[in-house]
């Protein structure tokens, strides 16, 4: 007689292998598996990660049950949520995109997939020294305040490990035990309350009671600089954490950061948890736990803290929604504005994109009702919006070899005998954009790029922004051999500095660009010398565009208002309105009235006569009209190809292949391929191909069958970028 034979329960797994993706094992007896739970299984002789996946949802290949191998174990953190599953499974759709490519974010520490416990770090004991080596000294000065691993504090003060554990040693550095998870100390949502004008009151109401009903509402936050928008929705987060909910707040910048953790610490009584690429380790695995287990209140971060487990989401923020940076441009091509609108969604919260320049799509899904749009049109306090004017630089040209025109220097002396404040923006970082020889015309040029080497004298290099390649600036013309021959042309933030030392010689200047402000110790340097009045002039790139707040600023001088608008990018309008806009923002929050002065060669251009007439909605207008003939976004949409090689010629036979092979369908349309404007990218060549479609048409769908049906040799990259925002 036959013994029964017990049912496999065979396990569909999104497995951390790209070759492979989905493959289906057996549930072991005893072993308590849910959708979602994240599980070691295993792969030939490894082992790999597996998120349990629902099966009806995910095709994979039929294995017969005798052959499947068991899951080898559950890793001790909770399942992600359904929401969050179907997040990435909408992501992936979509940009196009590997469905384990997008999983990958969500589990974005490994180490915090094992579970708690403790960690060793170390700290410096404030003994002294009693030999101090060059190297020693570095470590002592970079490492006042901070706690790590030894390969932390290595990274932090750029010295070996070597060196650090000679310092332990020693008794320079003590080991100190650290639980994994100890908890945060606790937000509180009656620390300090505001005072809010009876515009933010209002709106502050509406986002209250958006968050004590739950449910999704997208809210456009539209309110001008200095506006209070922050404080605004600051009532939303407090509601949530009331009712013991979690809230997201995305920022676009990490030095945005200091100001908004300080704002946030002033009226919640702690800091938030925050989330970004440059947290150490072990940072990254205490706050991931954190947020998976409820506990982690509100989550400061870049847009990677969007795809985070979190258990009881009750509202999401995205400040400065309008910014580029939002929109990733490598791996997974995706916007995080829009994905927290569609997180917001499934998990059934309010979300509020705030921006006192919304990207011309969040007008008008406003403008259709889809967004619920709460305006703040007055700054906060009584303070005025600056008065704007333009230097035609074709009249009032600067003096030779200089670069700030005659009027704008005298407004920024007469601000440094009052004991006010400048602001010069100029989005070029470095010294200047190209250097030549003036002896044989020698330009230098990126290796791997289409892209000149930027001399930056700060640190005596050339490099490129592309791809970080950089050269000590030479005594000699490589080409020609003749010395002190290099002429700079054009200028970055370091020649205007250099410019407004020269006419200005007592005042005390601050160059602000990702290259100075790249830590958040930097940034609190910068912002308390601001607001100590230790800085008369700023000269800064777009990172002094938004989040500051400077009372004694009053006035701002855009460098060149036209280098926005020159290329092949097709939102260049609308970007450089919004960063003009921005900047010109900074000046007048305070008491005093605020000036900005913008140069251009080309007065006459729509966005130049948008900015100096304030007139927002007349530009929207005409862009948006401009659009709508274009059949672009919102109108239509856009997606790119992108097919990069080693080889130039192995590339352009890939994109012509795709481009051969194109679909004629009525609903699209595909321009190229063509050598993309950036041609070499980081040693690789590059073509590009734009699709223009039609709002209605399942563009992801004729995407994907399109370049399904073709093969391609193993070194061509071919990537697809849905919505893009950069065209090089």
């Amino acid at each position: 007689m036959s013994k029964s034979v017990a049912p496999v329960e065979r396990v569909r797994l999104l497995v951390f292998n790209a070759a492979l993706g989905v493959l289906d094992y057996r549930k072991p007896e005893g072993l308590a598996l849910e959708y979602g739970s994240v599980v070691v299984a295993p792969l030939g002789p490894r082992q790999i990660l597996g998120i349990v996946w629902e099966a009806e949802r995910l095709s994979g290949k039929e294995v017969p049950e005798t052959k499947l191998r068991p899951v080898l174990e559950v890793l001790p953190v909770p399942p992600l949520s359904a929401e969050l599953r179907r997040l990435i499974e909408w992501t992936a759709d979509y940009y196009c995109a590997p469905l384990v490519s997008v999983a990958r974010m969500a589990l974005s520490s490994s180490a915090a997939l094992r579970g708690g416990g403790t960690t060793t770090e170390y700290r410096l004991t404030g003994a002294e020294p009693a030999r101090l080596t060059p190297q020693r000294a570095a470590a002592l000065d970079a490492l006042q305040g901070e706690q790590g691993s030894i390969r932390e504090l290595a990274e932090l003060a750029s010295v070996s490990e070597g060196v650090l554990r000679g310092m332990a040693g020693a008794g320079l550095l003590e080991p100190v035990l650290v639980d994994c998870d100890r908890p945060y100390p606790p937000a509180l949502p009656d620390f300090a309350q505001p005072q809010l004008s009876e515009g933010q009151k209002e709106a502050a109401r509406t986002f209250v009671d958006a968050v004590r009903s739950g449910g999704f509402t997208p809210f456009l936050l539209d309110g001008v600089t200095g506006s209070g928008k922050t404080e605004t929705y600051f009532e939303g987060v407090a509601e949530a954490l009331r009712g013991d909910r979690q809230v997201l707040v995305l920022l676009p910048e990490i030095a945005l950061t200091e100001n908004f953790l300080r704002r946030f610490e002033q009226r919640f009584g702690v800091p938030p948890i925050l989330w970004h690429s440059s947290l150490k380790a072990s940072e990254r695995r205490r706050a991931w736990r954190a947020i998976a287990h409820g506990e982690a209140q509100v989550v400061v971060g870049a847009r990677s803290a969007l795809f985070l487990p979190y258990a009881r989401l009750g509202l999401i923020v995205v400040d400065e929604a309008h910014e580029v940076s939002f929109k990733q441009d490598d791996g997974v091509r995706y916007n995080a504005r829009d994905v927290a609108v569609i997180r917001a969604r499934f998990e059934r919260v309010p979300v509020i994109l705030a921006s006192a320049t919304p990207a011309l799509e969040s007008m008008q899904l406003a403008e259709a009702g889809i967004y619920k749009r709460v305006e703040l049109p007055n700054r906060f306090g009584g303070a005025q919006l600056p008065e704007v004017s333009v230097l035609d630089l074709r009249t009032e040209a600067p003096a030779r070899g200089r670069w700030l025109a005659p009027k704008l220097v005298e407004e920024m002396q007469a601000r440094l005998e009052r004991g006010e404040q400048s602001l010069l923006f100029l989005n070029r970082r470095g010294y200047a954009p190209l250097t030549l020889c003036r002896h044989c015309g020698y330009r230098f040029q990126c290796p791997n790029c289409t892209a000149w080497l930027v001399e930056h004298r700060f640190s005596s290099r050339l490099a490129c922004h592309h791809c970080g390649h950089e050269v000590p600036v030479p005594e000699v013309c490589p080409e020609c051999g003749t010395p002190d021959c290099l002429v700079a042309c054009g200028p970055g933030v370091e020649r205007i500095a250099d410019e407004v030392a020269e006419l200005l010689p007592d005042a005390r200047i601050a160059v602000v660009t990702s290259d100075t402000l790249n830590s958040r110790e930097a940034v609190a340097r910068f912002v308390a010398q601001a607001e100590e009045g230790a800085i008369d002039v700023i000269v800064g790139t777009q990172l002094v565009t938004k989040g500051y707040h400077f009372p004694e600023l009053t006035l701002v001088g855009v460098v060149d208002a036209d280098l926005g608008l020159e290329g092949g990018d097709l939102r260049a309008g609308e970007r450089t309105y919004q960063q003009i806009a921005q900047v010109a923002g900074r000046a007048g929050r305070g008491a005093k009235p605020g000036e900005v002065l913008i140069q251009t060669r080309h007065p006459e251009a729509a966005v130049i006569t948008a900015l100096a007439s304030g007139d927002r909605d007349a530009f929207y207008e005409a862009e948006t009209q401009a659009r709508r003939e274009a059949g672009a976004p919102p109108f239509g949409r856009w997606a790119a190809i992108i097919v990069s090689s080693e080889d130039q010629a192995e590339a352009q036979s890939a994109a012509r292949a795709i481009g051969g092979t194109a679909p004629g369908h009525p609903d699209m349309l595909v321009l190229g391929p063509a050598p993309a404007p950036m041609a070499l990218l980081r040693g690789r060549h590059r073509y590009r191909l734009l699709i223009n479609a039609r709002r209605s048409a399942e563009l992801q769908r004729y995407l994907q069958e399109w370049l399904g049906a073709l093969e391609f040799p193993q070194g061509v990259r071919v990537a697809i970028d849905i919505d893009p925002y950069s065209f090089v």
